[in-house]
């Protein structure tokens, strides 16, 4: 059975949409886009190649794989990112059969998140991991699929925005490992309690 973990990067009042770039997602009106711009360095990124070092699997909302996957795969300058997004196994999670997919190594998953998701959890050894895909992240959080968080909680209040958790049920998160960065980004990694 896969363990499935959320890498996100989130203001100190859980904003999660838009981190990039301006206009990475407008949805709702947001304005503040690219708020994470200027916070990463040596610490974050030793932690992220990390992460990326592990064997398993990506876990993708349709809209993230198109914006995050399509980003990095027209980068050009050498970055540990490109690669690792091209070459590993993704999982794309959306409603609709009519989606297609651009890049290598992507397979769809049609239906409701916590139910395909589920199922491929079930028949799957090793690591799901998810980065951004707010909607995505909820539905599994919701059905109790998580198990994990990587938090990157950047000392910024934007004040408006999505969230990365909706209202719901309580949920018990238990600490394993935090660092600190040299521009005040704290990076916590967390399981859920079951």
């Amino acid at each position: 059975m896969a363990r499935i973990t959320a890498t996100e990067s989130i203001t100190l009042d859980g904003v999660m949409q838009g981190i990039g770039r301006p206009d990475e997602d407008t949805r709702g009106g947001f304005t503040e886009g690219g708020w994470a711009d200027g916070y990463q360095d040596d610490v974050a990124m030793r932690f992220m190649s990390e992460g990326m070092s592990m064997t398993g699997a990506m876990l993708f909302g349709h809209r993230t794989y198109e914006d995050v996957v399509g980003h990095w795969a027209g980068v050009t300058e050498a970055n540990p990112f490109t690669d690792h997004l091209l070459n590993a196994t993704k999982y794309v999670v959306t409603r609709s059969s009519e989606t297609t997919l651009a890049y290598p190594n992507s397979t769809l998953l049609v239906g409701e998140a916590a139910e395909t998701v589920r199922a491929l959890r079930d028949q799957f050894d090793g690591a799901l991991s998810i980065i951004g895909s707010g909607e995505l992240v909820r539905s599994l959080h919701a059905a109790g699929l998580m198990d994990g968080y990587v938090l990157q909680i950047h000392p910024i209040v934007l004040g408006s925005g999505a969230k990365l958790f909706a209202d719901g049920s309580r949920s018990d998160l238990q600490l394993e490992r935090s660092v600190t960065t040299t521009t005040g980004v704290i990076i916590a990694q967390y399981a859920v309690k079951r």
